[in-house]
């Protein structure tokens, strides 16, 4: 998915490591969503909730927008025309729908609910993605992982799997990166990271260990949502530092909850992340944007798609300079 604000905001971030609570239950910040249209009257609007400024990433993962559900008669679905990547790797996951995603890999594929689409932007990748016309309801999330210093030139790559459900009393898990209740994805990352979707029986609890050198996040989908001693309501992300060994899950709802699990260790790097470009300074946006907009081979091309590319946005006056990292606790 393409950050489509129209003036694209400039985050400089790094990750900061903080403390549990003495007692052992560990401390959940609620980070709100603030919301973000795609495009025209008619398009997606999506619930965002990282990056923020005092919260930037978890573990990698740097960007997280949630949508839908939306009925396509009403918003009309997805419509991404090829738009580029540098320096990360993107995450499609749907709740219900069917994507249609392109790519200057020469990949073409569908991506259903249930299933993870990982793409690798590395150097440079575009891709499209377009909701098919079988599609009745869009509703997922996309999510985007910073690349390391040493893997941010990493060469295009894309992966798709479909995780088999875990199923425990009160709960089922499908772990789509890294591993969890047991499961281990087989999608490469290129730091450690987790990703799982957890749906919560009615007022059942849950208790899953962690590994205690990540910082977790908890996206909640729908339902209301108890992480250890914090509630969590629909389109809030619940902030865990590192140091948690478990994390118990309420659902404390009527019907069955569903949340996004995010974690990783703490992300040490300094980035500079706008629009579609992720880098280190100012000069590298520049480059990545010049290069976009004349169309150089840094991208490629998806010569299938039926309409033009979107265009970039216009740069900041200002000279792009990271942010210092939150002070830590």
């Amino acid at each position: 998915m393409s950050n489509a604000e129209a003036e694209s905001a400039v985050m400089a971030c790094g990750s900061p490591v903080d403390d549990v609570r003495p007692t052992g239950a560990p401390r959940v910040d609620v980070l709100p969503a603030r919301e973000v249209p795609l495009g025209g009257p008619r398009s997606m609007t999506v619930r965002r909730t990282l990056p923020q400024r005092d919260r930037p990433l978890i573990g990698a993962w740097c960007f997280a927008d949630h949508y839908g559900p939306d009925a396509v008669t009403d918003r009309g679905g997805m419509t991404l025309p090829p738009h580029p990547h540098t320096g990360l790797q993107t995450v499609t996951w749907l709740f219900s729908g069917e994507v249609e995603h392109r790519d200057t890999l020469g990949t073409h594929a569908l991506v259903h609910p249930g299933e993870i689409n990982l793409m690798t932007g590395g150097y440079g990748i575009a891709h499209s993605e377009v909701s098919t016309p079988r599609t009745t309801v869009v509703h997922g999330v996309q999510l985007w992982v910073a690349l390391p210093e040493e893997h941010r030139n990493a060469e295009r790559d894309f992966q798709h799997y479909a995780p088999e459900p875990v199923r425990m009393e009160g709960a089922e898990i499908r772990v789509f990166l890294g591993s969890l209740a047991g499961e281990v994805s087989p999608v490469r990352t290129f730091t450690p990271l987790l990703g799982a979707e957890i749906i919560l029986e009615p007022r059942m609890t849950v208790t899953l260990p962690m590994d205690a050198e990540f910082e977790h996040g908890v996206l909640v989908d729908s339902g209301d949502v108890r992480v250890a001693d914090t509630l969590l309501h629909r389109a809030e992300l619940g902030y865990v530092p590192p140091g948690a060994g478990t994390l118990t899950f309420m659902n404390e709802s009527d019907g069955p909850a569903r949340t996004i699990l995010l974690g990783g260790t703490p992300f040490e790097e300094e980035i500079v992340m706008w629009w579609n470009f992720i880098g280190r300074t100012h000069e590298d946006i520049v480059k990545a944007r010049e290069d976009w907009e004349t169309s150089s081979d840094r991208f490629g091309t998806i010569e299938s798609f039926p309409g033009g590319r979107l265009p970039a946005p216009a740069l900041p006056n200002a000279t792009i300079k990271p942010r210092r990292n939150p002070q830590r606790r």
